[in-house]
């Protein structure tokens, strides 16, 4: 069985579109053959009719017919028939026999093709006839004295000559043909060239599968997609950013509208810095949904063609993020404890050992009333637990890192306002905490004690926390809340202040910052309840 052969799709392209051409062409070529055919018949015969009409008026002409003197009528007409370029010239009687024909045909003899009889009515007519020298087209006029007919002029074209009349103008026209095919050749290979280019050198079945995967992606992957063109035209757009955004329009009416139809304005979209670096874990606000986003530029031969945005729902990955931090909380805390537990049971060994036991006594005493106080202190100030806990385990880590956390006595928290999660609360204090400690560790030269002012006694929560670290360098005050701005390892910090801004400004408050003397910093938020 003979195997099939199967064509690519540029081929198929190249070959229609050379089909056509030729068609085309063919067709074009019939139309001109036929209408300067139709033309130049129409030209040579009103051409033989006329010349047919002049020599029927010439006086002695008409003198020769009405004398039916042969002689002198082909001396005449001979003299005019080189001048011609009819392909003949016949003279007849009133009874339509030959007195002259410039081929020699025989003199009395009938003029053929039964044409004559609506001349000798008096009547000039253009006939297509079949002669004694084969088809021609003929004009003929009568030949007219005293109102009497005496005679017929017959000017004729043959049906051959017109055709190599016919066949030199066309010649022309034929060699632009194939020029025009040549260059429609030339063109139908290069389009199919280019269009080769811009699929990729793929087939449609495969762009159609392409496009297929492409759809079955966008729709399993859970973040928001969406992509843009350089006027902020939707492209393309995902099952999940819909969702996520409330977008109802149709996929056919999304070209029609702008990203600002969906997206308020953010530095993400229209940040300066848009066409020359892309970004990565942005946490911004679409409409009044938090977001970690990232924009992808899209790059088409060296040239920026647009932007890819992808999305996630900013809550989402909070709450798996605050339970694997709290996790790591519940461990450190523990750990810390154990540690402290295990110096205190050292040292309580020790003393019992040498069988001091009074001081073992008195040692129990100091550690456990100094717990229960700040175990007290917390609980009885504080009213929101998961607060209480977060409070209790920085304060063991503290203690664990040669650290003192020190609360405020007028320290105060009742409730947390409606526009603040516990979840988002818990992460600004948590951070801020940890910074401090983190400063403090850095500068040997400074008091190790971090100071917490916490309290909502006012109509705005208040929080202060002032330490005597290493301080705020100068490179870094105004862009310290921003993604990935830490004076600490950048591989490890820079999105704790961030995420602290970007709570506290969702809650409608502030956070400012000041040096602490002689060292340190003092971060202050203020969040209306």
């Amino acid at each position: 069985m003979r195997k099939k052969i199967h064509f690519s799709f540029t081929t198929k392209l190249f070959g229609s579109l050379l089909l056509f051409s030729l068609i085309i062409l063919a067709l074009l070529q019939s139309y001109i053959w036929n209408t300067t055919e139709t033309n130049l018949y129409r030209s040579l015969g009103e051409k033989a009719q006329i010349q047919a009409k002049e020599l029927a008026v010439v006086p002695s002409l008409i003198k020769y017919v009405k004398e039916k003197n042969t002689n002198k009528i082909a001396d005449f007409i001979i003299d005019i028939f080189q001048q011609s370029d009819a392909s003949y010239i016949v003279i007849g009687d009133a009874n339509a026999h030959r007195l002259f024909h410039t081929a020699n045909s025989p003199l009395y003899s009938p003029m053929i093709g039964g044409d004559n009889q609506e001349v000798l009515n008096g009547n000039s007519s253009i006939t297509i006839s079949e002669g004694s020298l084969g088809l021609a087209l003929r004009g003929k006029a009568p030949i007219v004295d005293q109102g009497k007919v005496i005679g017929i002029v017959s000017v004729g074209y043959m049906i051959d000559d017109i055709y190599a009349i016919h066949l030199t103008q066309f010649i022309p026209f034929i060699f632009f043909c194939c020029f025009l095919f040549f260059a429609l050749f030339i063109f139908s290979f290069c389009f199919s060239k280019a269009i080769k280019t811009q699929m990729f050198n793929l087939e449609p079945k495969e762009i159609a599968l392409l496009v297929k995967t492409q759809k079955s992606i966008m729709a399993s992957i859970f973040e928001g997609v969406i992509a843009i063109d350089l006027n902020y035209k939707i492209i393309n757009i995902n099952q999940s950013a819909r969702n996520i955004l409330g977008i109802k329009v149709s996929d056919e009416a999304l070209p029609n509208h702008d990203l600002s139809d969906f997206i308020q304005s953010t530095d993400i979209f229209y940040g300066e810095d848009k066409e020359t670096k892309d970004l990565h874990d942005h946490i911004c606000q679409f409409n009044h949904i938090v977001v970690i986003a990232n924009r992808i530029r899209i790059i088409v031969d060296d040239k920026i063609q647009g932007w890819v945005i992808t999305f996630r729902n900013f809550d989402e990955i909070n709450l798996l993020s605050m339970q694997l931090t709290q996790v790591t909380q519940y461990v450190d805390n523990l750990r810390a404890l154990r540690h402290e537990h295990l110096n205190w049971m050292a040292t309580l060994s020790g003393l019992i050992c040498m069988k001091r036991y009074d001081e073992a006594q008195s040692f129990i005493a100091l550690h456990s009333t100094d717990n229960q106080n700040n175990l007290d202190f917390i609980t009885q100030h504080f009213k929101v637990p998961a607060v209480c806990g977060l409070l209790i385990g920085k304060y063991s880590k503290s203690h664990e890192i040669g650290l003192k956390l020190v609360f405020d006595p007028a320290c105060q928290l009742t409730a947390l306002p409606d526009l603040i999660t516990e979840t988002e609360f818990m992460s600004i204090l948590g951070n801020l905490l940890d910074n401090a400690f983190n400063a403090s560790l850095q500068n040997n030269l400074g008091d190790k004690t971090i100071y917490l002012y916490l309290s909502d006694a006012t109509d705005e929560i208040v929080i202060e926390v002032s330490d005597q670290g290493c301080g705020i360098d100068d490179s870094i005050r105004d862009s310290i809340f921003e993604p990935g701005v830490t004076s600490q390892d950048t591989k490890e910090h820079g999105i704790g202040l961030h995420l602290v801004s970007t709570y506290i400004k969702k809650a409608n408050g502030y956070i400012i910052f000041e040096d602490n003397k002689p060292y340190g910093t003092i971060f202050s938020v203020f969040i209306p309840k």
